[in-house]
């Protein structure tokens, strides 16, 4: 692990928690710290030359976007490399991991609501491409909680999670501003006094008015938060395990909260089954040391009275990016998978 100073860990365990949304945003974080702006960009722009900092951006809600979006598996016997960078062609794909387990594959995918194909009919489609020999959907039945915030010392840690279980979904309506914003605001913020103000000058509107836009997308939940997302392995947190587990009905919910209440838990999910997969808690889990995330999860196996559990380690990253929002690549893949562009030969190689 990297070492840090301690303003340095302070100003990463902020920037995890979110990046005020106005025009001086660094100046804020400084004021919090009894700190200075100019010291506080410039240890941004050391934590993200030393590959601590992957991303500073806002967090957008695919589903609130329009967006269809599901977690897949694929069985792979055959070239797994060349089957990952196939499935990584499609634009909607942002994360790409092999597991171990014997759906080895695993990738998350999200296509656009005016898309040629669903999402059952793309996913389909990319296994027919790449010959598998089997792939489970694995649809979001219910979000416990979602938000890597690697600012914790034990496991066992504990956050208020906000259950918002009488909350209605609030249905908005995305305009061709809002979609250009959200288009440019996706990126890394540059690390500037004035992060907003390029991007008021390349769409020519006042900053302002795009500072307004950025909270009312806070606010309405387009925009989940906005927030720096670290580098797992250089923050320290080497062992990385997406635990599922086979919750009886019934107690899904108790399970799920009381396995998001944890800070080292990222994300935590029900999820669809089927005949072939019958875990329906999906938990990751960030630790420092194997040993240390395999004790956790036995402890707490033994506290929730759940012994039917698999921690499935990532053995190789093959992607992990951002979906970038109303972009023409989603149309031009459909296009080029129309006229032939992509063939399972190449697999074969």
């Amino acid at each position: 692990m990297i070492q840090m100073s301690e303003f340095e860990k302070d100003l990463l365990k902020t920037v995890q928690e979110g990046i005020p949304i106005n025009d001086r945003p660094f100046k804020q974080i400084a004021q919090s710290l009894g700190s200075t702006e100019h010291k506080v960009i410039k240890t941004l722009k050391k934590l993200k030359e030393k590959k601590i900092i992957r991303q500073i951006s806002p967090i957008y809600d695919t589903k609130s976007l329009g967006y269809d979006s599901s977690l897949v598996a694929f069985k792979v016997s055959g070239n797994i490399q060349k089957v990952a960078e196939l499935i990584n062609t499609h634009p909607g794909v942002s994360h790409n991991y092999q597991r171990s387990d014997d759906f080895n594959l695993w990738f998350t995918i999200a296509v656009p609501p005016d898309s040629n194909l669903s999402l059952e009919e793309t996913v389909q489609l990319l296994a027919d491409l790449s010959d598998v020999e089997d792939y489970v959907i694995l649809r979001t039945v219910k979000l416990y909680k979602i938000g890597v915030k690697l600012s914790f010392e034990d496991l066992r840690e504990k956050e208020r999670i906000a259950k918002n279980e009488n909350r209605t979904e609030r249905k908005i309506s995305i305009t061709e501003v809002d979609k250009m914003i959200i288009k440019i605001t996706q990126e890394d913020i540059p690390l500037v006094e004035e992060p907003f103000k390029p991007t008021a000058e390349k769409l020519n509107l006042d900053q302002n008015f795009i500072i307004k836009k950025l909270n009312e997308y806070k606010e309405s939940g387009i925009m989940r938060r906005f927030a720096a997302i670290l580098y797992h392995r250089k923050a320290g947190f080497k062992a990385n395990g997406m635990t599922v587990w086979n919750v009886p009905e019934g107690i899904e919910d108790e399970v799920g909260y009381k396995l998001a209440s944890f800070r080292s838990v990222s994300h935590c999910y029900k999820r669809t089954t089927s005949g072939k997969w019958k875990y329906n808690i999906f938990s990751m889990i960030h630790g420092k040391t194997k040993e240390e995330l395999e004790n956790f999860v036995l402890d707490i196996s033994q506290e929730i009275g759940i012994k039917d559990y698999k921690i499935l380690y990532s053995t190789r990253e093959f992607k992990k990016s951002r979906v970038k929002y109303f972009s023409d690549q989603f149309y031009k893949w459909e296009e080029e998978v129309k006229n032939g562009r992509y063939t399972g030969s190449d697999l074969k190689s």
